[in-house]
């Protein structure tokens, strides 16, 4: 049985992990620039609005894009108290101005003193650590260490502490720890391995996740993410978030009635 399943799913990777991907992705958006900073803050910012409907994350994100000069890194380090006026009208689903505000307070206050994002992550990463679990939790009380940060805020960075998913930070080091071979991911940050990844629980990945028998947990929960992300390592311990794609295209075929 196993080995059909992983049959299935490396069909389904062939099938679904390639540059068409990217056209109603939100992953289009980071995809736009070239410079190492600016697809990370691209991809980090669209990566956290990614909840509803696809094409409002995508244009919502590139909403963002044009309220920073379509010039990510240079707006979030060079703007001034006065350029943030200009966020005050932007709203993605439950995310607001004063969310926004902080983003912009944190990133600009990190890139002021960093070259990359990546450190953020990795350097709460103990050696030989099997997940991105103590990163995803480091990272959490990093963006809250500044003074005076949003209590509201907290809901938007999620964190394995308080048992979520954790999908939209999953799917974020999806993006640029996975090789870009495809076209599709990144492959940006090297700290970071790509085993290391978890993968980004979403209700398509769950549902057909559970109905190949790979994942039994009730609750869509951190430890579902664990236990899922362990079953996709019988295929593939090298890059078991690979089959993200095949479980997310599955159920979206599926829920279209196209399978």
């Amino acid at each position: 049985m196993p080995d059909d399943i992983k049959a299935v799913l490396d069909a389904a990777v062939d099938r679904f992990l390639r540059p068409e991907f990217l056209a109603d992705d939100p992953i289009a958006v980071p995809h736009r620039f070239s410079r190492l900073q600016d697809i990370e803050i691209a991809g980090f910012w669209t990566a956290l609005l990614a909840w509803g409907q696809r094409k409002t994350i995508i244009n919502s994100a590139k909403r963002l894009m044009e309220l920073m000069d379509q010039a990510p890194h240079q707006f979030i380090v060079q703007h001034q108290e006065q350029d943030r006026k200009r966020f005050l009208d932007f709203k993605h689903r439950t995310f607001n101005a004063t969310d926004a505000l902080y983003f912009l307070e944190f990133l600009q206050h990190w890139y002021q003193h960093h070259d990359s994002l990546e450190q953020a992550f990795a350097v709460h990463l103990p050696p030989g650590s099997p997940h991105t679990g103590p990163a995803l939790t480091g990272f959490h009380e990093l963006f809250f260490s500044l003074p005076d940060f949003p209590e509201r805020t907290r809901k938007h960075i999620a964190t394995p502490a308080r048992n979520s998913a954790c999908k939209r930070l999953n799917m974020f080091l999806r993006w640029m720890v996975r090789p870009s071979d495809n076209g599709v991911d990144f492959g940006l940050w090297r700290q970071i391995k790509p085993s290391q990844l978890l993968i980004p629980l979403d209700v398509h990945v769950d549902r057909v996740a559970r109905r190949l028998g790979l994942l039994h947990r009730p609750a869509s929960d951190w430890p579902a993410v664990l236990e899922l992300t362990e079953s996709l390592r019988q295929f593939d311990p090298q890059d078991p978030v690979k089959y993200d794609f095949a479980l997310f295209g599955l159920g979206v075929l599926e829920q279209n009635k196209i399978l």
